[in-house]
C-alpha cells in the first residue's frame, strides 16, 4: 500500500476550489488501497479513512509569518517519514510532487491589480504589493519546487499555468504535466436543464425566450463585476431587452452598488447571494459569464460548460484553454474591457448561436471530469514514488 501526504491549512469538501479538490481525490485514492495523510490546522472529517496530523499555527502572528510556520512545520513533521508521495500544492517547501491551484503568484498578483479601476489606484496598489511581507513570503514558498534537487513531479492545471511556469521559472517545458481540473460530469451535465429548467427563471422574473447571464463568485472585484455591469449597461443603451445578468456568490459592496444605479441596470442585474444548489442555476441560466482579472483554472467554467452554457472570460483565466472562440464559447482580452465583453454577450442573444454554442459546450464538459482527472493524476502520483524509490 503506498503512503501519501497532502497539506493543506484547511481540508474540507465545502471550502475552496484547491480544498475541495484535495478531499475528493484524497477519497479516490483511499478507494484504490492508498494511505492518505493530511496534514493541516483544520479538518471536517473527510475522507473518514484518513490520517490527519494537526500543524499548530499561532493565531497572534503575523500573516507571513504563520505561512512561513505551517511550511517549517509540515517540513519536519514529514521530512522523516517513509511517504511515497509528499504532494505540494503552493503552500509548503517539502514535497516530490507539486500541483499548483493558484498560478504563479507574482503573475496572479500582477494580474489582478488591474481590478483597481484608475491607474492611481493600480500603482497604489503595486506599491503596497511591494513592500507586503505576506506577498514575498508567499512567493518565496511557492518557488519551492523549482529549487529543489531532484527536482519534483511537476503538475500544472492548464495550459497557462504551465507557459507561465516556463516563463517565470526558466524551466524546461517537459518538465511540467498538464492535467486539466475535472468536474463530476453525473452532477453537471444537460439532464438536470430538461429536468428543472424554469423554476428559478419563474423567481427571478425572466421569460422562456429571455438570455440570463450567470456570474459565480464570492469575490465579485476580483473575478470582473465592474466591466460586467458596464457591458450590461451598454447592452441595454443598445435596446437590447430580453436578458437578465445574475450573480450568485457575493452581495454588492457600496461602490459597486453606486455603479449599478449610475448606469441604470438595477432591473437587469439580480444578486442572489450564497448558493447551496449551483447546479440549479446553470440549469436555468443560457450564458456564463466570468471577465476574471486571473484564475488558475476556474472550475466554474467547466460546471457551466458541462452543463450546456457557452463560456466567456478571460485570456488569463486558465480554464480558457478548453474554449474554443467562437463555437463554445469566447476568450476576451486582459485587461478585461466593457466594449469587447458586451459584444460577445450581445452575439450569444442570437437565439441560432445561443443553440449551436450550447450544443458544442455540452460535447466540452465530458471531456474534463472529476473521474478522468483523478485516473490522470492517479498515474501521475505513481510515477513519483516509482522515482521516489
Amino acid at each position: 500500500m503506498k503512503k501519501i501526504a497532502f497539506a493543506m491549512e484547511k481540508f474540507s469538501r465545502y471550502a475552496g476550489g484547491a480544498e475541495s479538490y484535495a478531499v475528493a481525490l484524497a477519497l479516490t485514492l483511499i478507494e484504490n488501497n492508498w494511505e492518505v495523510h493530511l496534514y493541516g490546522e483544520s479538518w471536517d472529517g473527510e475522507p473518514n479513512k484518513a490520517h490527519f496530523h494537526k500543524i499548530h499555527v499561532p493565531k497572534f502572528l503575523p500573516a507571513w509569518l504563520k505561512l512561513l510556520v505551517f511550511a517549517w512545520k509540515h517540513k519536519k513533521m514529514t521530512e522523516n517519514e517513509n511517504y511515497d508521495v509528499v504532494v505540494g500544492f503552493g503552500n509548503t517547501i517539502f514535497m516530490n510532487f507539486y500541483q499548483s491551484h493558484g498560478g504563479v503568484h507574482q503573475l496572479s498578483t500582477a494580474g489582478k491589480v488591474y481590478a483597481e479601476k484608475s491607474s492611481a489606484a493600480r500603482f497604489i496598489k503595486r506599491i503596497i504589493i511591494l513592500f507586503s511581507m505576506k506577498h514575498w513570503t508567499r512567493a518565496w514558498i511557492e518557488a519551492a519546487p523549482f529549487r529543489l534537487h531532484p527536482r519534483p513531479k511537476i503538475v500544472a492545471i492548464a495550459d497557462m499555468i504551465k507557459n507561465d511556469m516556463v516563463s517565470f521559472f526558466h524551466i524546461n517545458p517537459e518538465e511540467i504535466q498538464i492535467i486539466y481540473n475535472g468536474v463530476d460530469a453525473k452532477r453537471f451535465n444537460g439532464e438536470m436543464r430538461r429536468r428543472i429548467r424554469g423554476t428559478l427563471r419563474n423567481q427571478w422574473g425572466v421569460g422562456e425566450n429571455d438570455v440570463v447571464f450567470l456570474f459565480v463568485s464570492y469575490d465579485l472585484k476580483k473575478k470582473g463585476i465592474v466591466p460586467l455591469v458596464e457591458a450590461a449597461a451598454r447592452l441595454k443603451q443598445t435596446g437590447r431587452k430580453n436578458f437578465k445578468v445574475i450573480i450568485a456568490g457575493g452581495l454588492p459592496y457600496p461602490s459597486l452598488a453606486r455603479l449599478i444605479t449610475k448606469r441604470e441596470v438595477e432591473d437587469k442585474i439580480l444578486f442572489t447571494g450564497r448558493v447551496k444548489a449551483i447546479d440549479e442555476f446553470y440549469a436555468n441560466s443560457d450564458v456564463f459569464v466570468l471577465p476574471t482579472y486571473y484564475d488558475a483554472c476556474s472550475l466554474v467554467v467547466i460546471e457551466a460548460m458541462a452543463s450546456g452554457l457557452p463560456a466567456i472570460t478571460t485570456s488569463y483565466n486558465g480554464a480558457a484553454g478548453i474554449i474554443t472562440d467562437g463555437r463554445n464559447g469566447y476568450v476576451i482580452n486582459h485587461p478585461p474591457d466593457a466594449r469587447e465583453l458586451s459584444d460577445k454577450m450581445n452575439a450569444l442573444m442570437d437565439s441560432k448561436q445561443l443553440e449551436a454554442m450550447s450544443k458544442e459546450a455540452l460535447l466540452t464538459g465530458p471531456k474534463y471530469s472529476a473521474e478522468k482527472n483523478h485516473k490522470a493524476m492517479m498515474k501521475a502520483l505513481d510515477e513519483a514514488a516509482e522515482r521516489r524509490k
